[in-house]
């Protein structure tokens, strides 16, 4: 099923709806049924005594799917769902595929938290020197990760209970101690490293998956992937036969054909992306010029107020103001159910980032603020582009490693490809700090949604320094927004709601909510 040494992912189907397909039928059925409720049991014609009855029946059935399939009335496809434990799949594959659309839920194992071990990795189809080359590299940077965890634990342990002194001579923190050097070093482990979820998705996504499933950057192993998860649908419920479409080849995608007709040059492109971004890692490019005036009039229709009556300051922070707008105060997101909440809407905003391929990771969990991420490949030259975390500028021997270990993922990189082995697997030796380009946008109410996490200081260091340069960029063009964009200390204060910060015994320490956002600064 895969061409990867290492062998296929492993794929089981965990939890899915009673009789998918024939629940698809009953409620496309149902929209045209004067009697009620279709069920997938009439669907199936189970109360039909004859043979030629439920032959019959399933014909019509069988004739309806691939009628409302074909004309693209595909939401009758969304109602079943279907839950897999997926273990063995490289993070670059995840990044790649599975986390790359909005429509669908994983609990994954974090890096940030959880060692990573010896020799869990993909192993693309490869040879001789390229293989040893492989995996030499591989073997190598995990276990300058293991030993960069050391270098570093001592430092942040000294910056932790420097913050935290009353639990210095409590064993229990040293590994809140260990962890945060982990989330440090996890930066060299290479992107082929394997991990382990639960991912759930409607039908209808996982027919896309099929689809779509030899998309860049990771084609083979996302072909294999999907392959297994449609194996197990097939298996749970072969009618799904009926309307599977074959995956559109490599060689049919529009992407491949632009990347035929230009090609890229990748390494003039970042330099022209990085002086762009200005020495942030998140610019601000484009947002509505209305965007509180819009706000503000969207306030006003919601409650059928004239601008006499209400004026435009009293609108925003109608909506923005805690104090106002309850729902920022509490732990449960449920504004999209909000009728003030719902004019955030509304304004929008655009990013030009530079995050690493591990800190995207986590950014593109935000499946609301969507961005156009990269064909990687096209991005990728022979030289190091990464992204450091700052904490290293407090370990010399720590940045060291660091060093050594990005030298040689390049390097394993651009001998891999000088031996003829495809980038679609040469890239599986490159580091997590691989430089990720993109834009991406939002609109207000799901950006304050993911600043509200993000600007957190527990949050992942680079995507908090882009949320603190998207929220002061903001503050700039938007005053009366940016005022209200504020981690969930911030907003809680704001409310009244005790105490301010909702983390318990993972405060950071930090009175954050105190401090003005242009001093926001972290170590640790």
């Amino acid at each position: 099923m895969t061409p990867f040494l290492s062998g296929p992912p492993s794929v089981r189907l965990v939890n899915a709806f009673h009789r998918p397909f024939e629940n698809a039928v009953a409620t496309a059925r149902t929209c045209y049924s004067a009697k009620g409720i279709i069920t997938p049991e009439e669907v199936g014609g189970d109360r039909e005594k004859s043979e030629e009855k439920r032959a019959e029946k399933a014909g019509r059935r069988d004739s309806l799917a691939r009628s409302i399939y074909e004309a693209g009335h595909h939401t009758t496809l969304q109602h079943a769902h279907f839950q897999f434990a997926l273990d063995r799949v490289s993070r670059h594959c995840i990044w790649a595929f599975l986390h790359s659309h909005p429509f669908y839920n994983s609990e994954q194992v974090s890096q940030r938290y959880v060692e990573v071990k010896e020799g869990y990795y993909a192993v693309p189809p490869l040879t001789g020197e390229a293989l040893r080359l492989y995996t030499d590299t591989c073997d190598a940077q995990v276990r300058c990760y293991q030993k960069l965890i050391g270098v570093l634990t001592p430092m942040v342990g000294e910056e932790y209970y420097r913050r935290f002194a009353g639990r210095r001579t409590n064993p229990k923190y040293d590994r809140e101690v260990k962890k945060k050097a982990q989330e440090t070093a996890r930066y060299v482990l290479p992107v082929s490293i394997f991990a382990y979820m639960y991912h759930t998705v409607s039908g209808l996504t996982l027919l896309r998956y099929w689809r779509m499933c030899e998309q860049p950057d990771a084609p083979a192993e996302t072909r294999a992937l999907v392959g297994l998860m449609v194996e197990e649908l097939l298996r749970a419920d072969p009618l799904f036969k009926v309307i599977l479409e074959e995956p559109v080849p490599e060689a049919e995608l529009p992407e491949t054909a632009i990347q035929q007709r230009w090609r890229s040059s990748a390494k003039e492109f970042c330099g022209e992306f990085d002086a762009k971004l200005g020495g942030r890692t998140s610019a601000l490019t484009g947002w509505k010029t209305d965007n509180e005036r819009g706000l503000a009039d969207a306030v006003r229709e919601v409650f059928g107020l004239p601008e006499g009556r209400m004026t435009d300051d009293d609108a925003i922070a109608a909506a923005l103001d805690p104090r106002s707008n309850r729902w920022f105060g509490e732990s449960m997101n449920v504004t999209t159910l909000s009728h003030l909440s719902r004019t955030l809407h509304h304004p929008s905003f655009t990013f030009r980032k530079k995050l690493s391929h591990t800190a995207d990771s986590q950014d593109q969990r935000h499946r609301m603020t969507p961005a156009s991420r990269p064909v990687l490949l096209a991005h990728l030259h022979d030289e190091p582009d990464y992204v450091a975390p700052e904490i290293l500028r407090l370990s010399p021997d720590g940045d060291r490693l660091f060093r050594e270990a990005m030298d040689r993922g390049w390097d394993a990189f651009a001998r891999l490809k000088a031996m003829g082995v495809p980038g679609e697997f040469a890239q599986y030796v490159l580091p997590n700090a691989v430089s990720v380009r993109f834009s991406e946008s939002s609109d207000l109410l799901n950006l304050h949604h993911k600043l509200k996490a993000r600007l957190c200081y527990n949050a992942q260091e680079e995507i908090w320094r882009a949320s603190k340069d998207e929220a002061e960029q903001i503050r700039e063009v938007n005053p009366r927004i940016g005022r209200y964009l504020q981690p969930p200390c911030g907003l809680r204060w704001m409310a009244g709601i005790k105490p301010s910060c909702p983390e318990g015994d993972r405060y950071c320490g930090i009175p954050v909510w105190k401090i003005e956002m242009k001093d926001y600064v972290r170590t640790i």
